[in-house]
């Protein structure tokens, strides 16, 4: 064993030393150089630190910078995510968006512009004026969309979601609401007096029907019964003629 090297590493070493800490790493580990101050340190950790992305080799195990700008990255090429400053773009951090994309900062990524889009307008309102929609001749209808999609900060804006236009409609007078209530109220008022009338007449022809049944019953019964008729073909004997 080489005098650098240790016996008993700890922290997933393989092999180590008191100077330069791990120099190998146990399985499925990945070996990384930490520096500190003028001095670098090998330490082994199961995935590797921002700012760095894993090899796998047969030997060992490697943690590699990602690029200048990358804060995390795939592999060296391949960003999946950027340094504060810089937009991503299919695995590239970029200062600027392409033609066509606008930079997201609240994701820090080139998105596609989303424009505007409004719904279909809805039919026209009746014909109103100051609220009423009558006692006027001529009035205003109001139609209305709604917003279904947003735009986005580079997105064509949003259309008017409303609409309006001179109405024209037959002058009528407007029923005042009182009389409107008076008359309702009277109409109630009679509508429940034919009611009562019509239920009254009711009772009185059903007592008369009553009185009639039972006037028929007692006559029944109070009247003596008639006798038959004697028959006369049997009342009269015949005579003999033989004295």
């Amino acid at each position: 064993v080489h005098p650098n090297v240790s016996q008993g590493c700890q922290g997933g070493c393989a092999t180590c030393s008191d100077y330069n800490g791990c120099l190998s790493c146990k399985p499925r580990l990945f070996f990384v150089l930490e520096r500190i101050g003028m001095k670098q340190i090998g330490v082994c950790l199961s995935s590797c630190p921002s700012g760095y992305y894993g090899t796998r080799y047969p030997d060992i195990n490697k943690c590699a910078k990602c690029k200048a700008d990358c804060d995390t990255c795939f592999t060296r090429n391949f960003c999946t995510k950027c340094k504060s400053g810089f937009y991503l773009y299919s695995g590239k951090c970029l200062e600027k968006c392409p033609d066509g994309l606008e930079a997201n900062n609240h994701t820090m990524e080139c998105t596609s512009i989303v424009h505007c889009e409004a719904s279909e307008w809805s039919p026209w309102s009746p014909c109103t004026k100051k609220g009423k929609t009558c006692g006027f001749k001529r009035g205003t209808e109001v139609r209305i969309r709604e917003i279904v999609q947003h735009p986005s900060a580079k997105g064509s804006p949003c259309p008017a979601t409303s609409e309006s236009r001179k109405c024209i409609v037959q002058r009528k007078r407007c029923q005042k609401e009182g009389k409107g209530k008076k008359n309702r109220e009277e109409k109630r008022k009679k509508s429940n007096k034919d009611e009562s009338k019509e239920t009254r007449q009711e009772s009185k022809g059903r007592a008369a029907r009553r009185q009639n049944r039972e006037q028929r019953e007692n006559n029944n019964k109070t009247q003596p019964k008639k006798r038959k008729a004697p028959n006369k073909e049997q009342d009269l004997a015949p005579v003999d003629t033989a004295h």
